[in-house]
């Protein structure tokens, strides 16, 4: 390690303590009454270029829709709110979020990110930073190591907590420390949970970062990211690559995102509730071999939950490793009858899909399976129907899948010859 701590940075000051709790701000932040017909909700502002009263003088703060737009920054106003910063900006896709925020960082600069990341999230480290001259180090244990890792060129490390998709937590104010000590700045990415389970920024990172897509929209129609911070430094440089690379959500996304984090804490309440009650059923199951979620007790990072995370909540996202390997995690999946197999997370419908074959699958095997991403894994986006249809639509499909999977192998045991191999292939 190449210390240098002559540079250390202080955690920027965060934003005002809010007056009003969180729902009266998912509601109210970001949503004036229009002042000329008394509309309570928003107009869609597709407009995409407004008028000047004189050269260089606009009538209001809007010019330009790639610059800023009326929906988008109402919607920034929001989220700045639910996350306790001074500044949000939207971006097109949470990895449109990742790529802006490491094209800020100089050619040579030097990343240490947690090893269990988003595959996206993975893919842009390891093959478009590097090609524009940032490396990148990943680390299973981030608490324990980051000093082994940081060099001169360290600028940044990158946090998912909980992870996606094996649900580990990292104390961030432990990183933080550690990071600030040599003046590197902290992000966050808090798409698993959302603003109102965790608030990163008040555990003193630099940025926090969301797939908007996921929780805060929470209706699967919407791609689109943010990143949500307090210091004036970092809202200049990044307002700057938002209006110059030009990956921004249109007017009318920025609107239905907007509409759809009001429910926001009503949705993140329902959903960890719905994914105890499955965490539980799935322990106590003899057909699964381990679950990760974050509100049971037997999670290894609870006490991490209980300081980060409000009452300690879990939040919606829970993963398991079934009996049987990928066969029987492919056909859990197709068993099940109210959740969907598919990807994505954080709706209001609950999905199910197997990340080594599919938001995992660009990741090397012997990678995935370091960090816990096993063939057999399943991870679950438990959304806002009952908890006991949830509860039941698991459990029948894990005593099908797992009784056919056994079957089979059985039967391939039987005529297959030596070791259930047919023909030689495995």
């Amino acid at each position: 390690m190449t210390a240098h701590s002559d540079q250390a940075i202080t955690t920027p000051p965060r934003a005002p303590s809010p007056v009003h709790g969180f729902g009266t701000l998912a509601v109210h932040a970001g949503s004036p009454h229009d002042p000329a017909t008394g509309a309570v909700i928003e107009a869609i502002s597709l407009s995409t270029t407004f008028e000047q009263t004189a050269v260089g003088q606009p009538i209001g703060q809007f010019e330009y829709s790639r610059s800023s737009n009326p929906n988008r920054a109402n919607f920034e106003t929001m989220v700045a709110a639910l996350e306790h910063a001074k500044y949000a900006l939207a971006f097109s896709s949470g990895s449109a979020t990742t790529a802006t925020i490491l094209q800020s960082l100089a050619a040579g600069s030097h990343v240490i990110s947690v090893s269990d990341v988003y595959g996206g999230t993975h893919r842009y480290f390891t093959q478009v930073a590097k090609a524009h001259g940032v490396k990148v180090t990943f680390t299973p244990e981030i608490e324990v190591d980051i000093r082994d890792h940081i060099t001169e060129a360290t600028k940044l490390v990158w946090i998912e907590t909980p992870s996606n998709p094996t649900l580990r937590l990292v104390d961030i104010r432990a990183v933080v420390t550690q990071a600030h000590r040599h003046g590197i700045l902290v992000v966050v990415d808090n798409t698993f949970l959302s603003p109102y389970v965790q608030n990163p920024l008040d555990h003193g990172a630099d940025i926090v970062v969301h797939s908007v897509t996921k929780y805060i929209n929470g209706h699967s129609d919407v791609v689109m990211g943010v990143a949500a911070f307090n210091s004036d430094e970092l809202h200049k440089r990044l307002s700057f690559l938002q209006n110059a690379i030009g990956a921004i959500p249109s007017a009318f996304d920025s609107w239905l995102a907007h509409r759809g984090a009001k429910t926001l804490h009503l949705r993140a309440r329902e959903a960890t509730t719905n994914a105890t009650a499955v965490a539980h059923a799935l322990e106590a199951s003899p057909y699964v071999i381990a679950v990760n979620y974050p509100g049971l007790d037997s999670h290894p990072h609870r006490a991490i939950a209980k300081k980060q995370h409000r009452n300690g909540m879990g939040g919606g996202m829970l993963s398991f490793r079934i009996r049987g390997g990928h066969a029987a995690a492919e056909r859990f999946c197709q068993l099940t009858k109210i959740f969907t197999l598919a990807e994505s997370l954080g709706g209001v419908e609950s999905l199910v899909e197997v990340p080594s074959s599919m938001t995992h699958a660009g990741i090397p095997k012997d990678q995935r399976e370091a960090v816990g991403v096993f063939d057999d894994l399943v991870r679950i986006s438990c959304g806002v129907e009952d908890a006991e249809d949830l509860e039941k639509d698991v459990l029948q499909a894990l005593e099908l899948a797992v009784a056919e999977t056994t079957a089979t192998a059985k039967l391939g045991n039987g005529t297959n010859g030596v070791n259930g191999t047919a023909n030689g292939q495995h």
